[in-house]
């Protein structure tokens, strides 16, 4: 499973702003956007304060910077879906790339949550309006999975939002998830947890569970 790197590159460039962005997904998540300083950023990668705002201009331009990067990252191959594609594999893919996200970056999912609950006051109106297309666009395929037969009645917005909370609850509140289960998920908890999940949503759109996402725990 692929994951957005933030550069792929390796200049001097690249490299500085792979550090800076990283130190600041966790600085934000850490102490959202008010409480968080350029120069802990700074410390953080282990760069002068300098560097950070030769690369971002500012404290809005790297938090803005950052939130691009989640976004596209959250988005990924369900962005070129279309009717012909098996809703089943889609869909299953999708939450699985979540899923992975949630694991491997769960301050990303943090940050994001901590700007919408707060009214989304950072997000410039290109985000909001970038955000508003992918969502209509990926509801068109949706409804044409369903005109074609190909997924049961139901409405795209609510199986969206069903698979974003689903997925980013557990980084959301991986702190809660540890306490009930008495220890914190590894790679292994969270391939179980994406299987039962891919099979709650898939069977629920009345879809089969692709062989590869079906476990002993999810086969009956």
């Amino acid at each position: 499973m692929k994951q957005k790197e933030y550069q792929k590159d390796d200049t001097i460039g690249a490299i500085n702003r792979h550090k800076i962005l990283a130190a600041a997904e966790v600085e934000f998540a850490l102490h959202g956007f008010a409480g968080t300083r350029v120069q802990h950023i700074a410390d953080r990668a282990q760069l002068p304060k300098t560097n950070v705002l030769y690369y971002f201009k500012s404290k809005e331009g790297l938090y803005l910077a950052l939130l691009e990067d989640i976004l596209s990252l959250w988005n990924g191959e369900f962005d070129h879906a279309t009717v012909d594609d098996d809703p089943a594999i889609v869909l299953a893919n999708y939450i699985a790339d979540k899923m992975e996200i949630s694991r491997t970056r769960p301050d990303a999912s943090k940050i994001f949550a901590l700007e919408i609950i707060n009214g989304a006051p950072n997000l410039s109106g290109f985000f909001k309006d970038q955000h508003a297309s992918w969502m209509k666009a990926r509801v068109q395929v949706i409804e044409q999975w369903i005109e074609h037969d190909k997924l049961s009645a139901l409405d795209p917005h609510y199986l969206l939002f069903n698979i974003w909370a689903t997925c980013q609850h557990y980084a959301d509140f991986a702190i809660q998830i540890t306490e009930l289960r008495g220890k914190p998920m590894d790679e292994n908890d969270f391939k179980d947890a994406t299987n039962n999940l891919v099979a709650l949503i898939l069977k629920g759109c009345g879809l089969a569970v692709p062989d590869t996402f079906i476990t002993t725990k999810t086969k009956n």
